[in-house]
């Protein structure tokens, strides 16, 4: 068990840094591409074991993908071209966001396959998108709801109307990349979440209608025959970024330009709550790119921090993020809520329940219950005890959370899993030391 150990607060720092690839257009960019008839290339895509997963699974399937550092390149298979062996075994790894659009994909595939992940993978709930995909033909056998899943897809597949209750971008891009190649019009109701896939489809003129509401969008595709080429510069992280930013805020006289960040409207809850609570976040150099909103954040050292009563409204649009907004919210002054967070304990480990252990180890009040949290701000903490990070099921952003607490609060920190990161951010812990963090490694 590789671990790090951080004693020493951040120094004041004053730089400009580029963060990896988003993750999410990563991934998406890779399986779309798979269903294109040509080539597509893609330059600064994320370099994780969560990506690399996804073009693993997609070379089984037949893809053929060329790679090198920050470039790659996939020569389409069109729709519903996958070819591979019988008894194929997908390893998605821990990527859910892998490991449940694929499954759209492979609704019309009539062979069947196979989708394994790791220990965390395996406790997350499937049936959000086995149960839609199920309605388009396909027939699963799962774990009760949970990897391994079996799929065996159909030739004959109907469109479907169905309604995303969760706010789960991954199961709304499942459905609509089983929609792809399915005759007629599918319809989705869903609940308001990151909208990536919907932008990507607009860009590639694939027939797609939004119909936005106040709280859902309701979604029309149509099937087709081909899709073009997707080339594409993938743009910093935002949920990578966020550690960065909250970093900055609660370092003493510092000062950061994170440059090209996708500020996807469905991504920058993180950024609204922050602003809320007095952290000081502009953006610079506003631009679009092929369907998505790009811009250099600057940040500075943030003091006066006040607490919120989060509006709901925006969790789904910071589901990635709040971890990193709890540590904002011990250091505001007042007490601040969050409630219906209960999609927190979807992801890699359950968060919720995590976010209260942290603020318990470093000094903080909470109360937590299976669904929200009450956190009792202390604009003077410092932390001078000896703190341990482990066993928490190897979630990147429970120990990326855990380094930027460290180095923003005090005191001793043995934080274990440090290969966790691989999953979504490699460079996180080389983009720390670069702004002057003193860590160890064992």
């Amino acid at each position: 068990m590789s671990f790090i150990k951080i004693n020493k607060k951040i120094g004041i720092f004053n730089k400009k840094i580029l963060i990896d690839g988003d993750k999410s257009l990563s991934i998406r960019w890779a399986l779309i591409s798979s269903q294109s008839s040509f080539k597509s290339r893609s330059l600064n895509l994320l370099m994780s074991d969560d990506v690399l997963s996804t073009l693993n699974s997609l070379k089984k399937l037949g893809v053929k993908i060329k790679l090198s550092k920050n470039f790659c390149q996939i020569q389409g298979v069109g729709l519903n071209g996958f070819k591979y062996k019988k008894e194929l075994v997908l390893d998605a790894g821990n990527s859910g966001t892998l490991g449940r659009l694929i499954l759209g994909l492979l609704v019309h595939s009539e062979t069947r396959v196979k989708i394994k992940g790791d220990k965390s993978l395996s406790k997350r709930d499937f049936l959000r998108v086995t149960e839609p995909l199920s309605k388009f033909g396909a027939k699963f056998k799962t774990n009760k709801g949970k990897l391994p899943i079996t799929i065996e897809g159909t030739k004959n597949s109907t469109p479907i109307v169905y309604n995303e209750i969760n706010g789960s971008a991954q199961c709304k891009s499942s459905i609509m990349l089983a929609a792809l190649n399915t005759k007629g019009e599918t319809i989705i109701k869903a609940k308001k979440s990151r909208n990536h896939t919907e932008l990507l489809f607009k860009y590639l003129k694939i027939p797609i209608k939004i119909l936005k509401k106040e709280k859902n969008d309701i979604i029309k595709i149509k099937g087709l025959n081909k899709i073009p080429a997707l080339n594409y510069t993938i743009p910093a992280d935002i949920s990578s970024s966020a550690f960065f930013i909250v970093l900055t805020a609660l370092s003493k006289k510092s000062k950061l330009r994170i440059k090209n960040v996708n500020i996807n409207p469905s991504r920058t809850g993180v950024i609204q709550i922050l602003r809320m609570m007095k952290v000081r976040i502009s953006k610079r150099n506003i631009r679009d790119y092929k369907g998505e909103k790009i811009s250099d954040l600057i940040i500075e050292s943030s003091k006066n921090l006040q607490s919120i009563k989060c509006p709901t409204k925006l969790n789904s649009l910071a589901i990635d993020e709040f971890l990193l907004i709890f540590l904002v919210a011990a250091k505001a002054k007042g007490v601040s809520y969050f409630k219906n967070l209960s999609e927190l304990d979807q992801k890699e480990s359950p968060r919720l329940k995590w976010g209260s252990k942290i603020l318990n180890k470093i000094g903080i009040k909470n109360i937590v219950t299976n669904n929200s949290i009450k956190i009792y701000g202390n604009p003077s903490l410092e932390v001078r005890d000896k703190i341990i990070i482990k066993d928490f099921l190897k979630d990147h952003r429970v120990f990326m959370t855990s380094v930027i607490a460290a180095l923003t609060f005090g005191g001793e920190w043995r934080i274990h899993d440090k290969d966790s990161i691989n999953s979504s951010f490699p460079n996180f812990l080389n983009k720390i030391k670069y702004l002057g963090a003193k860590i160890k490694y064992y």
